[in-house]
C-alpha cells in the first residue's frame, strides 16, 4: 500500500508543479465564462438603448403610451422637415412621424433614419403605435380596453415536480436539459483528457527505460492503479480550481450586466407596467437556473458527478494504461485508442437522445452499461431517476471497473517491459492467460 501512496504522490506533484497545469486550470474558467459571458456583452453591446424622436400630429399619443424596454422614445413639436436634417446629428436614431390619419391610415406611419434600421427595432416601433391605435379604436367602437386585453391569452405552461409525500415543486424541463447536456460535456472531455493522460504517461516512461529500474521495487499492478488514481486526483483537484474560479468570474461578469444601459431600461419599463416585469422576469435565465436549482436535488446530482467521474475515469483509464503498456510511442497507440474511444462516442452520440427522453428503453440500457453509465447516467439525473436504477447503475460502474482493471493488469505486467515488436490485438488477448 505504501509503494502505490508513493507513485500517487510522485504523479500527483509531478503534473500539479507544471506550468501547462497552472495555465489550463486559470484559462478554463475564463473560457468557460467567456462562452455565455461574451455573447451577452456583444448582444448588451449591440442592443443599447435606441432614442427615438416622435412627431405625433393626430394628437393621440402621450409619452406614457411610447414605453419599450430598448427604446427611448422622445415626444417633439416641431416641423418634420426641420426633424429630418438635425435628428442624426443630436444623437437619435430614427424620426417617426405619426399623420393626422392615423386611425385610419396606419400605412402611412414613416420611420426616418440615417440608415435601414434592424426588424427589431422597426417591430418595436410598430408594436407600441399598434397597441395605441388599437385602444383608441376599441374606445370608439364602444369596447372596454379591459374587456379586449382578457381576450387576449397567451396560453404557457408551468412545469411542477411532486413527490411521494405529496410536495409540488416548481421545475424547469429546458433549465434541467441544459444543466444535462453541460454534465454529460464535461463527462466526456474529461474522460478522454485524463485517460489519455495516463496512457501517454506510461508510454513516455516506457521508451524512456525508467519503467526497467521502476518495476524492479514494485509490482505492475501496483504501478499501474498508483499512476491512475495520481492522475485522478490531479483532475479533481483541476475541477474544484474550475469550480471555484467559475464561480467567481460568474459573480463578477453578473455586476457589470446589471450595470448595463439595456437592464437600466429593462428596470424602468418594470417600474413602469407591471405585466411586462412579469413576463420579464419569466423569461428571464435567472428565472430558469433558479426552477432548476429549486427542482433539482443539488447535493444528490454533485455528488453523482463525482462518483461517476471517478468511476468511469478509472475504468477507461485503465484500458488506457494498458495500451500505453503495450506500445512504444503515440503513433504506434493510435490503432489501440480508437477501440477505446468508441464507447466514449457511443455514450456521447446515446446522450443527445438521453436528453430528449430520459425514461425510454434506450436511456434506460445507456445508463446502465458500465461503458456508457457515466455520461447517460449523469444526463439523466437532473430529470428525476429512481433510486433501484441508480443503485444498480453505480453497482454495474464498480463491477466494470474491476474487471477492466484486472484485464488491463494481465496485459500492463507484460507489455510494459516489452520492446521492439508491435503488438496486436490477437497478442495482447493471449497475455490474459500468461502465468506469473
Amino acid at each position: 500500500m505504501n509503494k502505490i501512496l508513493l507513485v500517487i504522490q510522485r504523479e500527483y506533484l509531478t503534473r500539479i508543479q507544471k506550468k501547462s497545469f497552472w495555465i489550463a486550470s486559470l484559462l478554463g474558467p475564463i473560457l468557460i465564462t467567456a462562452i455565455y459571458a461574451v455573447p451577452i456583452w456583444l448582444a448588451m453591446q449591440d442592443k443599447e438603448v435606441k432614442r427615438i424622436e416622435v412627431v405625433d400630429e393626430s394628437g393621440l399619443f402621450q409619452i406614457t403610451d411610447l414605453v419599450d424596454k430598448e427604446v427611448e422614445f422622445k415626444l417633439v413639436n416641431k416641423p418634420v422637415a426641420d426633424l429630418k436634417a438635425n435628428f442624426a446629428k443630436e444623437g437619435y436614431t430614427a424620426l417617426v412621424h405619426l399623420p393626422k390619419d392615423i386611425l385610419t391610415n396606419g400605412k402611412d406611419l414613416k420611420i426616418y433614419s440615417e440608415k435601414n434600421l434592424s426588424l427589431s427595432l422597426k417591430s418595436s416601433i410598430e408594436r407600441v403605435i399598434e397597441k395605441k391605435v388599437r385602444a383608441v379604436l376599441m374606445k370608439e367602437a364602444g369596447i372596454a380596453s379591459e374587456v379586449y386585453e382578457k381576450t387576449q391569452v397567451d396560453v404557457g405552461s408551468e412545469t411542477v415536480t411532486v413527490s411521494e409525500s405529496g410536495d409540488e415543486t416548481s421545475s424547469s424541463s429546458g433549465g434541467a436539459m441544459i444543466l444535462a447536456g453541460v454534465m454529460g460535456m464535461l463527462l466526456y472531455i474529461t474522460l478522454l483528457l485524463y485517460g489519455s493522460q495516463v496512457m501517454n504517461g506510461v508510454i513516455e516512461e516506457k521508451s524512456s527505460r525508467i519503467i526497467e529500474v521502476i518495476i524492479s521495487s514494485i509490482k505492475p499492478y501496483q504501478l499501474m492503479l498508483g499512476k491512475i488514481l495520481g492522475v485522478g486526483m490531479v483532475g479533481l483537484t483541476q475541477f474544484l480550481l474550475w469550480i471555484v474560479l467559475t464561480i467567481g468570474l460568474s459573480q463578477v461578469a453578473s455586476k457589470f450586466y446589471q450595470t448595463s444601459p439595456i437592464q437600466q431600461k429593462m428596470e424602468q419599463v418594470k417600474k413602469a407596467d407591471p405585466k411586462v416585469a412579469r413576463e420579464i422576469n419569466d423569461a428571464s435565465p435567472m428565472a430558469e437556473v433558479t426552477k432548476v436549482i429549486e427542482s433539482t436535488n443539488i447535493p444528490l446530482v454533485v455528488g453523482g458527478f463525482l462518483f461517476y467521474f471517478l468511476f468511469g475515469y478509472l475504468l477507461y483509464s485503465s484500458l488506457f494504461a494498458a495500451i500505453g503498456s503495450a506500445v512504444e510511442s503515440a503513433t504506434e497507440a493510435q490503432q489501440f485508442t480508437f477501440i477505446v474511444m468508441l464507447p466514449i462516442i457511443a455514450a456521447f452520440m446515446m446522450a443527445q437522445f438521453t436528453m430528449q427522453d430520459p425514461d425510454s428503453t434506450m436511456a434506460f440500457w445507456a445508463s446502465m452499461i458500465p461503458f456508457t453509465s457515466p455520461i447517460n447516467m449523469m444526463v439523466r439525473l437532473p430529470y428525476g431517476v429512481p433510486a433501484w436504477e441508480l443503485a444498480t447503475s453505480m453497482t454495474l460502474l464498480v463491477l466494470g471497473f474491476l474487471a477492466c482493471s484486472w484485464i488491463s493488469a494481465r496485459i500492463y505486467r507484460i507489455g510494459i517491459l516489452m520492446y521492439g515488436k508491435k503488438v496486436t490485438v490477437k497478442e495482447m488477448a493471449k497475455w490474459l492467460f500468461y502465468k506469473g
